[in-house]
């Protein structure tokens, strides 16, 4: 990963913009990933698809979270979808696509096998969230 990559990461993971649980939602979902303990819960409201979390783990996570409730804000559910399809893209090639913005900031997961379910965990809790309303 590059450096303007990694500050990036490091910035969203010590300076979240969307951690914590929202008064209002009316959608939730979660995961963990029990080889290294991350877990995520994922608030949504469907109207406007805005999007908080809750995590416990690695920075990496932290930081696919907070990017993903950007990148997925004011979305339709089918854009979420293609979205978190073009972004598993991105962590398991490397390849980055314009249309998934500061997500790009994770292209560079695809050399480190083990560390992509950390960054697709978030992705999902927030599709769990919006299949089981």
């Amino acid at each position: 990963m590059s450096h303007p990559y990694q500050a990036l990461i490091v910035e969203r993971h010590k300076h979240p913009l969307h951690a914590g649980k929202p008064a209002h939602f009316d959608a939730q979902g979660q995961g963990e990933n029990p080889i290294c303990g991350d877990a995520v819960h994922v608030y949504v409201s469907r109207k406007g698809m805005d999007v908080y979390y809750e995590t416990e783990g690695c920075a990496i996570m932290n930081a696919s979270a907070d990017l993903m409730a950007d990148a997925v804000a004011g979305k339709t559910p089918e854009q979420v979808e293609q979205l978190h399809h073009d972004f598993e893209k991105l962590v398991t090639t490397g390849e980055e696509n314009p249309d998934l913005g500061e997500l790009n900031a994770l292209a560079g997961l695809a050399a480190y096998s083990s560390r992509i379910r950390c960054a697709t965990l978030p992705w999902s809790a927030l599709a769990e969230a919006l299949h089981h309303v």
